[in-house]
């Protein structure tokens, strides 16, 4: 993250966050180490109603299933009582992925984990809950793509993992289906 970029997010960060000073220096980190990764302020309307603007950490973190690499697109929401609350973490799928339940992912997409249960501050940061998510994601990855496009509105469509034990692809090309005709997320 440049100098530039720093006084900009410092600029448009609210003035209603307990920590700016921490919230700068972790999203700074994060950046210089995850570069598909970008700081905006997005709304974040929680269970009860309420809306608030918060700075969301959105874009994808890297990920590697079965040896090949997937872009995992997240949203990390940070509360103004970030860092000593832990973020708020959803996928945020394409139009051309669906959502696979997990213990570690809900119907929703929200990213659920023990490193978020337990959020102690100074122990868990944003990086730590990066380096999670991708170790987690590697062994059960949260997102596939959609068969289907005419059926997929992705903020809808979710899988379990019982169901993806056998999948049938169309071809119609024509051509035997390898590993070089396949799509990366």
């Amino acid at each position: 993250m440049t100098v530039a970029q720093v006084r900009d997010l410092r600029r448009r960060l609210p003035k209603t966050y307990d920590h700016r000073r921490k919230v700068l220096s972790e999203i700074s980190t994060v950046l210089s180490q995850h570069q598909y990764l970008e700081p905006v302020l997005e709304r974040f309307v929680f269970n009860d109603g309420t809306a608030k603007t918060l700075v969301c950490l959105t874009g994808t973190i890297k990920v590697f299933f079965n040896g090949k690499l997937y872009n995992i697109p997240v949203g990390l929401w940070l509360k103004e009582s970030y860092p000593r609350t832990a973020p708020i973490c959803y996928l945020k799928p394409t139009r051309e992925m669906v959502v696979v339940t997990s213990k570690h992912v809900n119907s929703n997409g929200e990213i659920l984990m023990p490193y978020l249960d337990e959020w102690r501050y100074p122990q868990c940061d944003l990086h730590g809950l990066i380096q999670v998510m991708m170790t987690v994601f590697s062994e059960i990855p949260p997102l596939r793509m959609c068969l289907d496009l005419e059926d997929s509105s992705s903020a809808h469509k979710v899988q379990s993992l019982e169901e993806l034990s056998h999948v049938t692809l169309d071809i119609e090309d024509g051509l035997p289906f390898s590993e070089h005709n396949e799509t990366i997320c």
